[in-house]
């Protein structure tokens, strides 16, 4: 014996209520803990002083020198001399003696600049400066 269903074309349905409760649970769950987040940080606390404070994040931030193509040595978007950078490198080291330097040299100046940078970060004292390189397929 066949047997028939009565529906010809049965459709198929998804059912949206499921996915719009869980996307207004995130979106109450973000909104609370950037909430929170922001409270912790405007409360009135008196915080006690310290001679030799300084923010953590500045301490193991890492150097990045830049050289362009005509030579020209560039940290945090401005131009320095070479004689700048060393007492920058020097200052950094003597802060944090594992300070990390990467050396962005651009492919068309003279090998001759990018050494030039590597021998200012190895007298100051950097033990490992790394070269940035772009990876091809």
């Amino acid at each position: 014996m066949i047997l028939q269903a009565n529906d010809a074309n049965p459709t198929v349905s998804i059912e949206m209520t499921p996915m719009i409760d869980m996307v207004f649970l995130l979106l109450i769950f973000f909104l609370v803990a950037t909430t929170f987040h922001q409270t912790e940080r405007e409360m009135q606390i008196a915080l006690p002083i310290a001679s030799s404070a300084a923010p953590i994040s500045s301490l193991l931030q890492e150097m990045v020198i830049n050289v362009d193509v005509e030579g020209r040595i560039i940290v945090s978007g401005r131009e320095i001399a070479p004689e700048d950078l060393r007492v920058m490198v020097r200052e950094a080291v003597a802060a944090n003696p594992s300070q990390k330097v990467t050396v962005r040299g651009d492919r068309s100046t003279p090998y001759e600049n990018v050494v030039t940078v590597l021998d200012i970060c190895k007298l100051g004292g950097v033990q490992e400066p790394y070269l940035d390189t772009v990876l091809t397929n």
